[in-house]
């Protein structure tokens, strides 16, 4: 089963959309008397999409063990067929992001059956943080920034390889994060392996078509505990501007150290162009990649306020890419992957209902309080009946995990793949 019966969606629409109409009309009318057209901010929403990762259909794991669930994908297409389920009930992750060489096939049966689950393709990820079988040299003391020239212009190759997929599928970007690092004070010296990064970098950015961008993402630490080649924003705009005007920086909100002002990184990049998307997660002590908006969804808020504002202000050049990137280890992946790309959706609906003049008189005035306050007003808005329109305007499901534990959709497919394994460490 490719996907879940249209029929059974529809049935269980049908059973919900009398109390969705009536839910809708209250919070028009509560929105009407804030000047606020509930239309206009439902046809937004139902235009929003998030990507959703391949490898996140799979479950993960930590260092110390994985665990798996029944109806593991056994392959990428698999991994695709997962995830046209979860844009088929949600309407809302119309792409996928594909990691190499995980997810290595030829370009024409991954196109081909992209087609057939309704999905595109979002940016390709390289994976120069793990060895692949067979490679001649070991990433296991760096990749684009290694000592040995060898191993850098294998790193380098294999990116472009990443982007030549990636052409045949109709991908326009490339993501590329690096556990390039050191484990020990003085292991590396960080202006030579800095220079050696940026030097193999400017060759990838050689081989991106015309119409391409390539996002680079910045990250503390780990897998290297001592120090990262791209540790933060400001490094990662640096190599951004090093590289040019196809570059940008990757905001992944678990990358960061503790209390760090996310939101005010992204306001940065924003006003400096450099901002290239987002990886949805969210964490309580690192980077944990919980599911978006599980933690902190005041957060996740206060960075779509800043997008927003940027979308309603026209900044020239504003188009950031939108892709979740979570592990999930004690619930069903594509349960996950939907709550998540509904709560993305939620923040921005929340942030579209910010009273942008209101706001912008406060803090002209320095009105601290009722500044906070006009954002706390959007943010405490209950918009659940905006998204489930959104969603059943689309045919997809007012209801998604409702509909998708009905359908039995992981039990069948239970039967047809073999179990995985378990007892390993690493995440998938």
């Amino acid at each position: 089963m490719s996907k879940i019966s249209t029929d059974m969606v529809g049935e269980a629409n049908s059973g919900r959309d009398k109390a969705l109409q009536a839910d809708y009309a209250a919070l028009g009318e509560h929105l009407d008397r804030r000047g606020i057209d509930i239309e206009k901010i439902t046809e937004k929403v139902a235009a929003y999409g998030v990507a959703v990762p391949s490898w996140g259909v799979g479950t993960g794991g930590t260092r110390f063990a994985r665990f798996p669930g029944p109806g593991e994908p056994r392959d990428i297409f698999d991994k695709l067929q997962d995830c046209g389920v979860i844009h088929q009930l949600t309407g809302a992750t119309p792409t996928v992001s594909l990691h190499i060489p995980w997810d290595k096939e030829d370009p024409k049966a991954l196109k081909a059956k992209g087609d057939e689950v309704g999905l595109g393709f979002d940016a390709m990820n390289s994976n120069t943080f793990s060895d692949a079988p067979g490679q001649a040299h070991s990433y296991k003391f760096g990749s684009l920034s290694h000592t040995d020239a060898a191993t850098r212009q294998q790193a380098i190759d294999h990116n472009i390889e990443c982007i030549e997929i990636g052409k045949a599928l109709g991908s326009k970007a490339l993501t590329v994060w690096v556990g390039d690092g050191s484990n020990f004070p003085g292991q590396a010296s960080f202006t030579a392996q800095f220079e050696r990064y940026l030097a193999s970098m400017k060759d990838v950015v050689k081989a991106l078509p015309s119409d391409w961008r390539i996002f680079t993402e910045h990250k503390m630490y780990e897998p290297a505990f001592y120090s990262t080649v791209v540790q933060d924003w400001g490094t990662n705009y640096m190599i951004a501007r090093e590289l040019g005007e196809q570059a940008f920086c990757l905001v992944d909100l678990g990358h960061h150290a503790p209390n760090v002002n996310i939101e005010m990184i992204v306001a940065r990049l924003i006003q400096f162009g450099k901002l290239g998307g987002f990886h949805f997660n969210d964490s309580k002590y690192g980077d944990d990649d919980l599911d978006t908006g599980s933690i902190d969804p005041y957060r996740l808020f206060l960075v779509f306020n800043e997008l927003v504002d940027a979308e309603q202000r026209g900044v020239k050049g504003f188009d950031p890419a939108h892709m979740l990137d979570q592990s999930h280890n004690v619930t069903d992946p594509i349960e996950s992957l939907m709550q998540s790309a509904m709560e993305v959706q939620r923040a921005y609906a929340q942030a579209l209902l910010v009273d942008r003049k209101a706001l912008a008189h406060h803090q002209q005035t320095n009105d601290a309080l009722m500044a906070s306050q006009t954002l706390k007003s959007a943010f405490r808005t209950d918009v659940e009946p905006i998204l489930a329109m959104a969603r059943r305007n689309k045919g997809a499901a007012i209801d998604p995990i409702g509909v998708y534990r009905r359908s039995g959709y992981r039990n069948a497919v239970a039967a047809i793949r073999p179990a995985s394994a378990g007892g390993s460490g690493g995440i998938v």
